[in-house]
């Protein structure tokens, strides 16, 4: 298998993808963030003096997938056409979905993972203040379309 993101001395470089012809893409990544079953109630109540955690992490999470390019060393500028977060609140997490979209040469996977990335950031900060054992986890693409190929890890 050969890296791409390397040239023929080894050193980093950005993919050529002037040759690829422009697709609709897709690409969904999932993750969490775990807390207390307070710090949840405190959310679905709207209890934080910082305000309405999910709607805040939703822009965050967007802003991200904005930002990708500018996050990730060897992402493409990519104008974005659409990013959605959605999220799951279960009795000790709240699952961060996020859905990317573009009509151009390269993936959004990068884009949905920072989208969730961020969000699940934004949670963290705006809950730090009353529950400091937060974990950020299994953050994961679930499935990519649009290129060369598919995927699809879960539905």
């Amino acid at each position: 298998m050969e890296f791409t993101h390397f040239n023929e001395n080894g050193r980093a470089r950005m993919v050529d993808v002037s040759e690829k012809n422009e697709t609709q893409r897709k690409a969904i990544a999932r993750g969490y963030i775990k807390m207390s079953a307070s710090t949840i109630e405190a959310i679905k109540n709207g209890k934080l003096k910082k305000g309405d955690v999910l709607s805040v992490a939703q822009v965050g999470g967007i802003c991200g997938a904005k930002k990708t390019w500018d996050l990730i060393p060897m992402c493409h500028n990519i104008l974005l056409t659409g990013a959605d977060i959605n999220f799951k609140l279960e009795e000790d997490r709240v699952w961060i979905e996020a859905t990317v979209k573009t009509t151009g040469k390269t993936g959004v996977e990068m884009e949905a993972l920072t989208a969730v990335s961020i969000a699940g950031l934004t949670i963290y900060d705006m809950c730090k203040a009353i529950d400091k054992y937060m974990v950020i986890g299994d953050i994961k693409l679930v499935s990519k379309t649009g290129g060369k190929s598919d995927f699809l890890l879960e539905k």
